[in-house]
Parts: structure tokens; C-alpha cells; sequence
């Protein structure tokens, strides 16, 4: 099988006057040889293990860089490409043959090439957009949010110019990627960001916006997420909110109120919370809509839930928000939203310092507490997937995950004493 590389061709006959040399391909088929892709550059501005101009090298500072790296991968793409079209049949023919093939492709995949770019133009930010619009007509704007974020992240990147989607290739995503672990942000970070670039890609694809030669997405392998260490918060400390003494109708006792109100609720989410209405009370039972995924819901009223509901009741309609802290769900006051959301978080840090719970405690980590209260008592997993909503256990298995070890060290404790 022949060898192929993208390779600078330092060899002394190849020095130009500048002391530059042919960026190249090398062939090895029984012998070796070199064809030049019409680019040069230094022993310094050229990457050998990527087979990348380098970005950081002084020489390629004015070039089209981002450009070039494109083509010289989609070159090598093409050789490869034909060799594994030849097969076996390979044998059947010498270096220089092989050579000649591949220059002919090149020439004849360079004018596909011009042809493409001329049908699309289409840049990312034009067609995420039409996304963004898409979620936000649908009174999804934490979505759209998200989208807008990932295209702000790629275009900062590429010196806040807008690029058309053909641009998107796999050099430029593990540029990228490159960049922003070279930064310090993590994998997730990064991860979070290209699928929300994927998404809009492939949907320009998917409705004829777009037709690349070949999906850069589908040759790219994203950054592996890792776990962040989720703190659950023990069952004590929780029951210990109860016993904060705030200023009556002052703005921490509200937030004391919320707090229990989403634990009593299975680990409610602050969204669905606070678009809750007097109607959505019924009897003993109030019963809500997942803001997330559309499923109903429809939770007991306990005795320590009413005791906190009572107040909110108070001479309101069946069309009231049951809380002051109030969300309709709609794009036009998802920024209002936020801010509660915000305030609601700040709020949580004086919760936990005057509880004395240590680390981060958010209107997440009442949701994980809850489960993993639950897991303690020796809940099953589906049961509380059940409770929690999830389409797929998968996702609750996840949530849990992380209390496993502290689990079994409690069991490993009560087992060795």
C-alpha cells in the first residue's frame, strides 16, 4: 500500500534563495517522490506532526493561512482517497503512474472546488440566525441563547470576521479546539461550543443551504467531556434551611422558600417553579409542565410543602403566578428570567454559609441533592428517573454517577466499625 504524507521538502536541491522550501506530498510506492502543492515556507512556519502551516510563525503572518491549511488537507484527502479506490490494482501500476493520478485528481477536484465556493456563500453567522429565529418563534430562547454564544465563540476566534460555512474544515476545528485547551479552557467548554456549530452546519446541509465536498464534522472527533465533580448535599443540612430565621417577606426568606419548595417538588427546576400558577394547584397535588421537555408532572402537597404554599395563595385568582418571582416562558422576558435566576444563586451562597454547607450550592445542586438523598435511602435508579422525568435512564445514571464512592465508603464504614 503506498504511503502518503503532507510534508515539507527540506531537501538541499528544494531550497529556494529565501531559504524557503515546497510544502509537498510525499509519495512512497516501491520509490519515493514529491509533488509540489505551489506553497513554501520555512523549516519554522511549517508543523510536521500536524501537516499544518504553523500559525505562530512570522513568515506566515500575511498569508491566508486558514485558506491554505484547508487545501492542502482536502489534497491529501484526494490522494488517500485514491488509494483506496485503487485496491489491490495498485500493484498494477508504478510511482510515476500513481503520481500522474493524483496530480489529475487535484486539478480536477480544484475546479469542483471553485464551483463549490461560488454556490456557497452562506456564512455561519447568516444561517444561525435563521436558527436563532427558528427557537425563538418557539419560545425557546435558552436555546437560541446557546446557539448565538457558539457562533460568538467561533467568530471571536477568526479575528470577529463572520466565515462562510465551506470554511468550517477540519484544520479550523482542531485550530480551534487547539486554541482554546492552549487558553486553558477545557474540553467542555469546547465541546459545548462545536456542537452547537455542528448543529447549525448540518441543518444548512440538511435544507439545501449548504453541500460541502466532504462534512468537516464527520472527520472531526470532539473533545471528550469529562464529569465535573457534582457536591450533593446531605440530607441534614437541607432540613437545616428550615430553621433559618430571615426577616419576614424579606428577600432571603423568599429565597428559603424557594429553596424548600424545589427540594419538596422532587428537585424542581427553578424555570419550572417559578412559571407555576394558583390553577396548577389542585386538591393535595400540583401539577406542572416540564419547561425542558413539554412532560407533565404531578407532585402530593405535603404537610411542610402547604405550610410554605399557604402564604403565596393569599388573595390571588387561578391566573395568578403563585410566586412574586414570576416567568410567562416567553423569549421577550427570558433576560428578566436570567436575572432572577442570578439573584436567586447569589442568594443560595448566604443559604449555604449560614447552614454550613461548603462548596457550591445552586438551584442545581438542590435537583442532584434530591436524587441523591433519594439513592441513599435506597431508591432505585428507575424510580427516581421516573420522578426526575428523564426520557432515558441513561441520563439519570449520569446524575448519580459521582455519589457512588461516597456511597460505598459510608457502607464500607458501617460494615469495618
Amino acid at each position: 500500500m503506498a504511503q502518503l504524507k503532507m510534508t515539507l521538502d527540506t531537501r538541499e536541491s528544494s531550497k529556494r534563495l529565501n531559504r524557503t522550501y515546497p510544502i509537498s506530498l510525499r509519495v512512497f510506492h516501491q520509490k519515493a517522490r514529491f509533488i509540489k502543492t505551489g506553497y513554501y515556507t520555512t523549516v519554522q512556519g511549517w508543523d510536521e506532526g500536524n501537516q499544518i502551516l504553523r500559525k505562530s510563525a512570522s513568515i506566515n503572518k500575511k498569508i491566508r493561512l486558514n485558506e491554505i491549511n484547508s487545501e492542502l488537507e482536502d489534497k491529501l484527502y484526494i490522494a488517500k482517497k485514491n488509494v483506496r479506490e485503487l485496491g489491490q490494482s495498485i500493484s498494477k501500476i508504478d510511482v510515476s503512474q500513481l503520481v500522474q493520478l493524483i496530480k489529475e485528481s487535484w486539478d480536477y477536484n480544484l475546479k469542483s472546488e471553485i464551483k463549490r465556493k461560488a454556490e456557497n456563500q452562506i456564512t455561519l453567522k447568516e444561517w444561525g440566525q435563521v436558527i436563532i429565529e427558528r427557537k425563538l418563534a418557539a419560545n425557546r430562547p435558552g436555546t437560541a441563547s446557546w446557539y448565538e454564544s457558539c457562533i460568538n465563540s467561533l467568530i471571536k476566534y477568526n479575528s470577529g470576521n463572520d466565515l462562510r460555512l465551506y470554511n468550517i474544515n477540519l484544520t479550523f476545528l482542531k485550530n480551534f479546539e487547539a486554541y482554546h485547551l492552549k487558553k486553558g479552557n477545557s474540553s467542555n467548554t469546547v465541546s459545548i461550543q462545536l456542537r452547537g456549530i455542528r448543529a447549525i452546519y448540518n441543518s444548512a446541509i440538511e435544507e439545501d443551504q449548504f453541500s460541502p465536498i466532504k462534512n468537516a464534522f464527520k472527520l472531526y472527533k470532539m473533545p471528550k467531556t469529562i464529569r465535573t465533580r457534582k457536591r450533593a448535599i446531605v440530607k441534614d443540612k437541607i432540613m437545616g434551611i428550615k430553621e433559618l430565621d430571615y426577616p419576614f417577606e424579606s428577600t432571603m426568606w423568599h429565597a428559603k422558600n424557594y429553596t424548600l419548595i424545589m427540594f419538596y417538588c422532587r428537585g424542581m427546576n427553578f424555570v419550572d417553579m417559578v412559571k407555576i400558577k394558583v390553577r396548577d394547584i389542585m386538591g393535595d397535588r400540583l401539577s406542572y409542565g416540564r419547561s425542558k421537555t413539554g412532560r407533565p408532572f404531578s407532585i402530593k402537597i405535603t404537610d411542610d410543602l402547604w405550610s410554605i404554599l399557604e402564604y403565596y395563595l393569599k388573595n390571588k385568582k387561578p391566573n395568578d403566578y403563585l410566586f412574586p418571582t414570576n416567568y410567562d416562558g416567553s423569549t421577550k422576558h427570558f433576560q428578566k428570567y436570567k436575572s432572577q435566576r442570578r439573584r436567586m444563586n447569589e442568594r443560595l451562597k448566604i443559604i449555604a454559609n449560614d447552614v454550613g454547607i461548603e462548596g457550591s450550592f445552586t438551584t442545581y445542586s438542590i435537583r442532584h441533592s434530591w436524587a441523591t438523598i433519594a439513592k441513599y435511602m435506597g431508591i432505585s435508579t428507575e424510580l427516581i428517573s421516573e420522578a426526575f422525568g428523564h426520557s432515558s435512564i441513561k441520563t439519570t445514571e449520569t446524575y448519580l454517577k459521582d455519589f457512588d464512592n461516597e456511597i460505598l465508603d459510608e457502607v464500607n464504614a458501617l460494615v469495618t466499625s
